[in-house]
């Protein structure tokens, strides 16, 4: 029991050290992804007339893709759970609004959950759940693109829905799902120049041109929006897992030394009872040789 101690000693050491770098690599991503949706949400209430396939609903969602974002690693408390359970609730969900599931995993535990209950899987990535990397995201969203861009008759999807772990704090994390296509975007208020801004007449421009063409623009930057966003929740996700871990092991490691101290007590108690009997019966030995 104190090796066992021991060694979730050092997963929760191990995982309390990386969870610091996986939580800034994530914090460093969203604000570009935050801006991305920013210059889009800009083109499009500017260019009002504008269409394009990955903003518009589809009216075929018969397929529907499911990407889930789970660990490749154990010891982690109920991070898979609770990723694998939010993503079958959703299924369900899904399948009661008459469209099918087509499931996408990034991640050992949950390629294995499917593999054992035989369920197919539309495409899976592993081995870079602790440390992802960005040609990874890319090639996801890619992926998660192209499906989108074929119609459902020829294998394609209506919709992209993703399963992951948004990380809130060291001691927090949320799993949530996330439609990340078709994309909505808001719509902002006609901006101003800062002179009449500053009279009162509205929100200053914002610094955005588009060249060559607002469609050619908002082409390349719904795509990169995909991948940008794939990415960031790869990271949330990272340190998601590393969180839960450090929690999982110092739960393991207390609970651990509190089964030694529990043991250790009743040894004692055990060992000191012995004794006493012992001691009794030397006791009684020598009184019952001692002469009347």
């Amino acid at each position: 029991m104190r090796s066992t101690a021991k060694i979730t000693r050092a997963q929760e050491l191990i995982a309390a050290s990386r969870v610091g770098k996986a939580r800034d690599r994530a914090m460093a991503a969203e604000p570009y992804s935050r801006e991305i949706s920013r210059a889009v949400s800009t083109l499009v209430s500017h260019h009002m007339r504008m269409d394009h396939a990955l903003l518009n609903l589809r009216p075929d969602t018969s397929r529907v893709a499911v990407l889930l974002m789970t660990s490749d690693r154990g010891f982690c408390g109920g991070y898979n759970n609770n990723v694998i359970r939010r993503s079958e609730a959703l299924s369900e969900l899904l399948r009661d609004q008459g469209k099918e599931p087509v499931v996408h995993v990034v991640g050992r535990k949950g390629v294995e959950w499917h593999r054992f209950r035989e369920r197919e899987l539309a495409g899976q990535w592993t081995g870079m759940s602790g440390h992802p990397d960005y040609a990874t995201a890319a090639e996801i969203g890619q992926t998660l693109i192209d499906a989108f861009d074929l119609p459902t008759r020829e294998g394609g999807v209506g919709e992209v829905h993703v399963v992951y772990t948004h990380f809130l704090s060291m001691l927090s994390q949320r799993t949530t799902a996330h439609r990340i296509l078709p994309m909505e975007v808001e719509e902002v208020e006609e901006e101003v120049s800062a002179e009449e801004a500053r009279a009162g007449g509205g929100l200053p421009k914002a610094p955005y041109e588009f060249d060559p063409s607002p469609e050619a623009v908002l082409d390349e930057l719904l795509r990169t929006y995909v991948r940008s966003r794939i990415w960031f929740m790869m990271l949330a996700s990272a340190a998601s897992e590393w969180a839960a871990r450090r929690t999982a092991m110092s739960s393991a490691t207390e609970n651990a030394h509190d089964l030694i101290d529990r043991l250790t007590r009743e040894a004692n108690d055990a060992r000191q009872a012995e004794i006493t009997t012992e001691i009794a019966e030397i006791v009684g030995g020598a009184e019952a040789l001692r002469p009347g």
